[in-house]
């Protein structure tokens, strides 16, 4: 119901942008419809669980083997999955976490949940501080400044970048389940922060004219395609992989608030920052942040092609639980060790 009215400001907050007879009009269309963004980035998560996880938890466990042979059609493959899934899900319902509230644990996390909270936030917001969002939004005013005088030249480079951005998203859902996550993750950010680094450069070395208008348009799809074949698509994926099914909803929702929040900052603040420091150095400081996430990527971001979710879950607890006083097997293990013996 939530989502239902979030959703009904769209159609009237684009009819009011598309009729408005002034500035202050278009604003207040924009708002109507920024409106739906804020409840669908704070509500939809919530329901954006893994389809037979969710009719599993509620014990439709012959809809739950359909909708995993839609995936798989390995029968066994399949049984040994939702027998994975029902044995997560009596974990999560069990009385070990029936009476523990989930903001709680999220705002107080065990070791391994905080650093997979790390990752996903961290991620979602190299995601956008990186300046993908200010790039394309101020891809007109980038290529005015590089040179171009002539509005439709603005536009077909305009047009460039939204091809460039769509032809390598394309690309990335190839490759995401063929190559894995985080070699996606490492060729982005190491393309975006050359592309931007040299992007600062162009600017900082060379006057208006042919030469930087190229570069600048080479340098901004540059930028715009290595963020869709890593960056922009995996970030999304990697976070409805890595939290534990209990609290997964309202993590990812965390996620999406941070991606969004970071987004907007770095929008508004781009033309700003600009006039302050000038194009080349707000493309070199953009640079810097991309390389951060390269460091991030490399030392904090695992691999999870291939893996289940309690399998994720599991290698979490491995590298970052912590030794309880007696020794006790995690659920995550028992899950598995409960695997092991029936497969026996």
């Amino acid at each position: 119901m939530d989502n239902g009215i979030g959703c009904s400001y769209i159609p009237i907050g684009g009819i009011t942008m598309t009729f408005a007879p002034s500035y202050r009009v278009l604003m207040i269309g924009r708002l109507l419809a920024g409106i739906e963004i804020g409840f669908g980035v704070m509500i939809s998560p919530i329901y954006i669980l893994l389809r037979y996880h969710q009719i599993s938890l509620e014990n439709r466990i012959d809809e739950a083997r359909l909708v995993l042979l839609k995936t798989n059609e390995d029968e066994k493959e399949v049984e040994e999955r939702l027998a994975e899934i029902q044995q997560a899900a009596s974990f999560a319902n069990s009385d070990k976490y029936e009476n523990k509230p989930v903001w709680r644990e999220l705002l107080f996390p065990p070791p391994a949940l905080r650093w997979m909270l790390i990752t996903g936030l961290g991620i979602q917001c190299f995601q956008q501080i990186s300046g993908i969002d200010a790039t394309v939004y101020y891809s007109p005013e980038i290529f005015e400044a590089a040179g171009i005088e002539d509005k439709s030249k603005v536009l077909a480079a305009t047009v460039a970048v939204g091809i460039a951005k769509t032809v390598f998203i394309l690309i990335a859902i190839v490759l995401i389940d063929k190559v894995g996550r985080k070699p996606l993750l490492i060729t982005s950010t190491i393309g975006m922060t050359v592309c931007l680094f040299l992007m600062g450069a162009n600017f900082a070395l060379f006057e208006k004219g042919p030469l930087v208008i190229g570069l600048a348009i080479l340098f901004v799809c540059g930028n715009v395609a290595f963020f869709s074949v890593g960056l922009g698509p995996v970030c999304w994926v990697l976070t409805s992989e890595i939290f534990p099914l209990r609290v997964r909803a309202q993590a990812s929702a965390l996620g999406a608030v941070a991606n969004r929040v970071c987004s907007g900052l770095v929008a508004m603040s781009f033309l700003s920052v600009s006039k302050a420091i000038s194009f080349a150095g707000t493309f070199f400081l953009f640079s810097a942040i991309s390389g951060l996430a390269i460091v991030f990527v490399f030392t904090i971001v695992p691999e999870t092609k291939g893996k289940s979710l309690e399998q994720i879950e599991m290698m979490f607890q491995n590298e970052h639980g912590t030794q309880e006083k007696e020794t006790e097997l995690s659920d995550v293990e028992q899950l598995v060790q409960n695997k092991t013996e029936l497969t026996n």
